[in-house]
């Protein structure tokens, strides 16, 4: 009895212990509570994301796709924050610590953080969704564009969710502002190559000489290959072997920039020479390369074509073939050029004409130089060899 006694005893002080709210098993026990419930609420949180996700693959817009799979680590982490904050607030008003008086501004920074990162996430999304949706669509894409919005959205986040982070810490935004523009003079002066190619960037961005995937080359400096990031600070570029080429974006703003990739067309300039034994075919050679060209398709006709005699060679009767091919491709531009050229062969080798090489001409005479009289340019005379001799 006496045991049954001191049992009920200790079992009621506990109760009314608990009722109180004064005994650390009280306090553990109403912390575990709230523990257990954010575990559950993010357990829950994490199931309907992941339920929306799988209805949202259904639907053809990008954004479903790109708001839940941006909300899904922000929405845990968010639930976490504010339970662990209830919960501190609890073990608070059971204790006079100073630290937790920290507590509501880090649950807001944490809130904030957490938004920020959602909206971060979201923007990120959003752009490769756009772009792979418009690129299965089979239209064409801007990436530089789409890059440089991206990102402009995505500094003008952090940049907001900084101030406002530190006007919930209690700091002035205009102070901060003030400080900013006294510091970003001496910041200035301190990193102006970094500011330089951070520009240089900007204006890349809002002039577009160039855009991802084009290639590009300069006559001032050693560069040449396609875009393949263009950074705010430094632009990579893959050579044509393949290396990866670093170029500060400040070196743009100084340079002359080629781009080749927004050619209209590319060039056919050669100079094709005839024999001067073939003199009296060249008006025919001239006349039909000029309709072969007029009727080859891949030819432009909207452009230049030019097809003349313009020079007496040293050896050669030389006719200039300028024409414009209607690819830009690199690849199928030679093999149109090939064609026109064995075209050209052809045309000649039908007037029984032929194509001229560097040739001289050896003059033989019985009598010595002064019986074969004066010779033709690029020709000589070996003396005292017989006619029909070799020399």
């Amino acid at each position: 009895n006496a045991c049954g006694a001191m049992n009920r005893k200790g079992f009621d002080k506990l109760m009314v212990d608990w009722a109180g709210g004064d005994s650390t098993l009280a306090l553990v026990l109403q912390v575990f509570v709230v523990v257990l419930l954010v575990v559950i609420a993010n357990f829950f949180v994490r199931r309907a994301l992941a339920q929306l996700a799988r209805r949202s693959e259904a639907t053809a817009t990008p954004w479903d796709d790109a708001l839940i799979n941006a909300a899904r680590r922000p929405a845990s982490l968010v639930a976490w924050i504010i339970g662990l904050a209830f919960a501190a607030r609890i073990v608070e008003a059971r204790t006079d610590a100073t630290i937790f008086e920290a507590i509501s501004p880090a649950r807001t920074v944490g809130v904030i953080f957490c938004i920020a990162w959602f909206l971060v996430g979201f923007i990120r999304n959003a752009q490769t969704s756009v772009v792979e949706l418009r690129q299965a669509k089979g239209e064409q894409v801007d990436h530089t564009t789409v890059d440089a919005i991206g990102k402009l959205l995505r500094v003008s986040v952090i940049i907001t969710a900084v101030l406002v982070g530190l006007q919930s810490l209690g700091f002035s935004v205009s102070g901060v502002l003030a400080f900013g523009g006294i510091g970003g003079i001496a910041v200035g002066f301190a990193a102006k190559d970094l500011l330089a190619n951070f520009f240089g960037g900007l204006m890349v961005y809002l002039d577009r000489p160039f855009s991802v995937g084009d290639w590009i080359r300069s006559p001032d400096k050693e560069i040449e290959g396609t875009v393949e990031h263009i950074g705010w600070r430094l632009t990579r570029i893959r050579t044509f072997d393949k290396r990866p080429l670093y170029v500060p974006n400040a070196v743009f703003a100084q340079i002359i920039v080629e781009n080749p990739s927004r050619m209209t067309n590319r060039r056919i300039n050669e100079t094709i020479g005839v024999r001067y034994d073939d003199m009296g075919e060249v008006a025919g050679i001239v006349a039909d390369i000029k309709a072969m060209l007029r009727a080859h398709p891949e030819i432009d006709q909207e452009m230049t074509l030019i097809v003349n005699l313009v020079s007496f060679g040293a050896s050669s009767l030389d006719i200039m073939v300028y024409a414009l091919t209607k690819t830009t491709a690199w690849v199928h531009f030679h093999e149109v050029k090939q064609d026109v050229m064995l075209k050209i062969a052809a045309i000649i080798a039908a007037h029984g004409a032929e194509i001229a090489f560097p040739t001289q001409t050896l003059h033989l005479s019985p009598d010595g130089p002064a019986a074969a009289g004066p010779l033709p340019e690029g020709s000589f005379m070996v003396a005292g060899t017989p006619a029909g001799g070799r020399a």
